[in-house]
């Protein structure tokens, strides 16, 4: 009938990004069947000595898999911060999505 009202969406465009992304972030390359090279390294660089080597490493390679993968996301900043003494990771980062109004902040805690 054409008024969308058969289909709800479930989720808002800036919902969805959000998913999209965390998803990337947190799926090991070689976890999908279906996209073995879907994915990124970042649970497996977060177990690494946490130093500034380190975290420009971590930085870089979201910067690469974003490219790869959604490429309309545009990082704006990417902050990690590193607490060796509890072992942990709090990612941070602010994008945006081209042709879009989308500007937002994603928050990953690794304990």
């Amino acid at each position: 009938n054409g008024n969308n009202q058969d289909f709800k969406m479930t989720k808002t465009s800036l919902e969805q990004s959000q998913h999209n992304i965390k998803n990337l972030l947190l799926t090991s390359v070689g976890e999908r069947v279906a996209q073995p090279e879907f994915g990124s390294r970042l649970r497996e660089l977060i177990f690494e000595q946490i130093d500034d080597d380190t975290l420009e490493e971590i930085k870089m390679k979201i910067q690469d898999d974003l490219k790869n993968f959604f490429p309309r996301v545009k990082p704006t900043s990417i902050n990690l911060i590193g607490e060796p003494d509890k072992n942990t990771i709090t990612f941070s980062m602010r994008y945006a999505i081209a042709d879009s109004n989308i500007n937002d902040t994603i928050l990953i805690n690794f304990e």
